[in-house]
């Protein structure tokens, strides 16, 4: 007898193995090394500004303007290349998720170099009148375009390289290589400030950082020729995934509240770079008769453990999970701020050792960047997360200084409690974030 043929569909196939997770490479440590390098150059270029506004005051303004009006116009000057981050960021954004990473992340160090070393050959307004402040104000426009652009293109292109898990540490090393553009800066200053007389910086010698930095500029150029497409946007190309029409309005429309919470980090970000690095040593002068010279070598020990703490806190946050590592980072940060403040003024001789410490829990921003990167899908990625950060950085980083100056006519901790606040803003952002809607698992 014949047996009835079974009728029962045949079970599903075997799912294969699961891959082990890939671990970092040695080409991985290259591409990381390469744009660390290219972003400590770059950061380098916008900042050495900063160091040399008073003297750009005295060389690019009318000899018989007041003291102060110099001094606030060549801070106006500053502050341009803060404005124009946005603009720039926004639109190297929208080919970097259009045409690729590598190519805008190249352009944004060669528009650095070119402007920097122009500022370096710049006539003064003793030379050329009105036009030196002028095209000056063009050339730091530039930089801003170009810095609004680096930034974020370096924290996804290391971000698309790197395995998932270790995307906290890429962006924290990143992240680190900013800093470290701030100390070479500090370094620069302090090097020409020692190797010539007063009256020589004002002839010449204030060129010396601009052209080094222009000529460094080229040559992170060519270091970046050597560094590959991502594989992520390789990806999404082959398959024809690129997102159509304008990159950033789908990233506003499909994830306004990544861009909400990307913006109140950026807030976070900045009180800690521009307020304790940046600001504190002119600060601690004024408020509590700090000398220059400790002031400033306490700043280079702190910038250098913020470098350190940007590594640190990045990698803590693959093992632990972003949220946990930013709260209790940004709380720490909050304490050692008020006790900065308050040793300042009561044990100036603990001055560098609160100042090292300081600056290693502002290193907690080095958290910051992985999370951002995961908030947006790849396809608009890069849009979103350069809008968020340029337009939140503009903003904060340009009113920080004013605020806290306005603040100092109150109380003289105004700087600590500046900090404060939005430390504390970033520790509710930090709880929300777990139950947030598609949240990620780690960030």
């Amino acid at each position: 007898m014949e047996m009835p043929a079974s009728t029962s569909e045949p079970g599903p196939a075997p799912a294969p193995p699961a891959l082990p997770p890939r671990a970092l490479s040695r080409q991985d440590g290259k591409t990381l090394a390469l744009a660390a390098l290219g972003g400590a150059l770059e950061f380098y270029d916008f900042i050495i500004f900063v160091f040399f506004t008073a003297t750009i005051g005295q060389l690019f303004f009318p000899p018989d303007t007041a003291d102060w009006l110099r001094q606030l116009q060549a801070f106006g000057l500053f502050a341009a290349g803060y404005l124009a981050r946005p603009l720039g960021g926004i639109v190297m954004a929208h080919f970097g998720d259009r045409t690729g990473r590598k190519k805008m992340f190249t352009l944004s160090v060669f528009m650095m170099a070119v402007p920097t070393l122009l500022i370096g050959l710049l006539p003064t307004y003793a030379t050329a009148g009105y036009a030196a402040p002028l095209l000056l104000l063009l050339l730091r426009i530039l930089q801003g375009g170009a810095v609004g652009g680096e930034v974020p293109g370096a924290w996804v292109f290391v971000a698309e390289h790197v395995p998932e898990r270790r995307i906290g540490f890429a962006c924290g090393t990143l992240t680190a290589g900013l800093t470290f553009g701030i100390l070479l800066g500090s370094l620069m200053a302090t090097a020409v400030n020692k190797a010539f007389t007063p009256a020589e910086v004002l002839a010449f010698g204030w060129r010396v950082p601009f052209l080094v930095g222009g000529v460094l500029g080229f040559f992170s150029v060519f270091l970046r020729r050597w560094l590959a497409e991502t594989p992520v946007f390789e990806e999404m190309r082959q398959r024809r995934a690129l997102v159509e029409g304008l990159p950033l309005k789908a990233a506003l429309r499909g994830h306004g509240g990544s861009v909400v919470v990307c913006m109140l980090l950026t807030c976070v970000l900045t009180a800690g770079i521009v307020v304790v690095i940046l600001m504190t040593p002119t600060l601690l002068q004024k408020l509590h008769g700090i000398t220059p010279a400790q002031a400033l070598a306490a700043n280079s020990l702190a910038t250098l453990t913020l470098t350190l703490g940007c590594v640190t806190f990045g990698a803590l946050s693959d093992r632990f999970g972003a949220p946990w590592v930013l709260g209790l980072g940004l709380a720490a940060q909050l304490v050692m701020t008020y006790l900065l403040y308050q040793g300042a003024r009561e044990t100036p001789e603990h001055l560098a050792a609160l100042y090292a410490v300081t600056g290693w829990f502002v290193g907690t921003t080095g958290a910051i960047p992985g999370l951002m990167v995961r908030s947006f899908p790849p396809a608009v990625r890069f849009s979103g997360l350069s809008f968020s950060y340029n337009m939140a950085y503009a903003l904060f980083g340009g009113l920080t200084p004013l605020v806290v100056t306005l603040l100092l006519k109150t109380t003289p901790m105004a700087p600590a409690h500046y900090v404060a606040a939005l430390c504390a803003l970033g520790v509710l952002v930090a709880i929300y974030l777990p139950f947030r809607r598609g949240a990620p698992a780690r960030g």
